[in-house]
């Protein structure tokens, strides 16, 4: 199923996308070559855009979120005191539970609520609202109020937000690669003193969750949720290149040189974890409601009825989920780092059509790339009551508070802006950015980066692949039925939907993309 959904915890749906053409002449990504942030408490003066003939204008900025975090009222009093001084503006912060997103943000647009800026990625939606003119161009809003945004992206992920020639999203400056892995609670691995170090694979995962079991009786072992299991994250980028999140069946194999799609669930990998799922689940190692729960996984961690989950990592991923459960984790990488074209577009802001003064909504954006002050308020606080400083650059929580007591834990740095700039918490290696950059440097480079699937001439068999997809996938990433006899009921309907179809369309063009950069396949890292 859509695996690159599995890189930032966001809900399967069937979307009919309008292709992104992304503008990526370059072997490889260009590096990012950000200078160290400096952060200070103080409000950084850079690129003060107040101006005597703004008038007064409130903003509303839109983004999925698994929790509001009950402080988010003083945080944005915060942060409208200093937007006042500097764009004459005010703004409402407005999360919205990832499971309703669409159906909230389609009745938004429906109902042509007032809204300015809003989340969006080459994986969640960013085709559709482009071919329903649900958001505008940006080109020359950027121009105009975006030096800021201009001067921290590298040219290459700048035009990663390109669809149909204009810039329609605007790229988060952080990782552009993942790995894939398990995350575990630190306190039980070493209550049990589990020996991390012989796991390179989901099958040596299998006597972890086995002492779990056993010595825990009421916690589950392994939770997983309908469109994310280990099947899907390690799979996905593990064994294969997915290439899109809304084109339907169609990958590449990870180790193979040549340009060649194939339907995943046809192969023998697929089924090889499908029946590991299956036996974990009768043996009692993954949550009964597997199947149809949308939970985030971490959240049965932080509520004490989960061990682990299966996730996409980068540097520093333990200390980030240590925070969003409120207990130690740890984990256990079981692929290399990999770089693809949903990696570079997984985080991005557009500007709604809705939106009564783009200009104003893009000197905003622009902020959250070029003052320090501003990001770190919305990414953790305010100062002495939500963090405390150890130096300029690294925070601690204030005495007597942790992650599952304080006020505002939202927890999305990756999200917004310049992710360079944010403060580093002291639970985190000072040196994250750096090993940001070379994360990014090193990953393995997908042998389509660049190449974005356009689904228009088969978009009738996408939407019914994506039915069958809806209705098979939950239960064979639980693990609930024997792969032997449910797969072959399902690869039967994905043929009748139209799957070969959508495979022979990808490949066509995924053939063209290739000869228009004059590489051919065997020459492709």
């Amino acid at each position: 199923m859509n695996i690159l959904f599995n890189i930032f915890r966001c809900t399967f749906t069937v979307i009919t996308a309008s292709a992104l053409l992304i503008s990526c002449s370059q072997d490889h990504p260009t590096s990012i070559d950000t200078a160290s942030p400096q952060p200070s408490s103080e409000p950084a003066q850079v690129l003060s855009l107040a101006r005597s003939d703004l008038p007064p204008y409130q903003m509303v900025m839109i983004f999925p979120s698994g929790n509001v975090p009950k402080d988010l009222p003083d945080v944005e009093q915060a942060i409208n005191d200093y937007l006042l001084k500097k764009i004459n503006a005010t703004i409402e912060i407005r999360p919205i539970d990832w499971s309703v997103w669409q159906d909230k943000t389609n009745l938004m647009f429906t109902s042509n609520e007032q809204f300015d800026l809003m989340f969006t990625s080459s994986w969640y939606y960013l085709g559709q609202e482009v071919t329903k003119q649900q958001i505008i161009p940006l080109d020359k809003l950027l121009k105009e109020y975006g030096q800021g945004i201009t001067s921290t992206l590298e040219p290459a992920y700048l035009e990663s937000g390109r669809v149909k020639g204009s810039i329609y999203g605007v790229v988060t400056n952080k990782e552009f690669a993942s790995t894939k892995g398990i995350v575990m609670r630190k306190d039980l691995v070493d209550k049990y003193h589990i020996d991390l170090s012989p796991i390179h694979s989901l099958e040596d995962f299998s006597t972890v969750l086995k002492t779990i079991k056993d010595n825990e009786p009421d916690l589950i072992p392994l939770q997983v949720k309908y469109d994310r299991s280990p099947l899907t994250v390690l799979l996905g980028y593990g064994e294969f290149d997915m290439l899109d999140t809304t084109g339907g069946p169609g990958v590449l194999r990870r180790d193979s040189d040549d340009l060649k799609v194939i339907n995943m669930y046809e192969t023998e990998e697929y089924a090889h974890y499908a029946k590991l799922m299956h036996e974990w689940f009768q043996a009692g190692y993954i949550n009964k409601d597997g199947s149809i729960t949308r939970q985030d996984e971490f959240e049965a961690v932080k509520a004490g009825k989960a061990f682990a989950y299966a996730e996409s990592m980068k540097p520093g991923f333990d200390a980030q989920e240590s925070r969003n459960t409120g207990y130690p984790m740890v984990t256990v990488e079981l692929t290399k780092p990999y770089t693809t074209t949903g990696d570079t577009t997984s985080a991005m802001f557009a500007i709604p059509r809705t939106s009564k003064d783009p200009a104003r909504a893009m000197m905003f954006l622009n902020l959250l790339y070029s003052d320090p002050y501003l990001l770190n308020l919305l990414d953790w606080g305010i100062e002495g009551k939500h963090y405390v400083k150890k130096s300029d650059t690294i925070i601690d929580y204030p005495p007597g508070e942790t992650a599952k007591s304080i006020g505002y834990n939202l927890n999305l740095p990756w999200m917004f802006g310049n992710e360079f700039n944010s403060y580093i918490w002291a639970s985190d290696d000072p040196k994250l950015w750096d090993k940001y950059r070379s994360f990014n440097q090193n990953a393995e480079i997908s042998k389509a980066l660049g190449f974005v699937f356009d689904p228009s001439g088969v978009k009738n068999e996408v939407i019914a692949c994506n039915n069958v997809l809806l209705q098979y996938t939950g239960a064979i990433n639980a693990g609930e039925f024997e792969p032997s006899q449910i797969l072959p009921t399902f690869i039967k309907a994905l043929h009748t939907a139209g799957a070969d179809k959508i495979i022979s369309e990808k490949q066509r063009q995924l053939d063209e993309w290739a000869a228009s950069r004059n590489r051919p396949p065997t020459q492709m890292r």
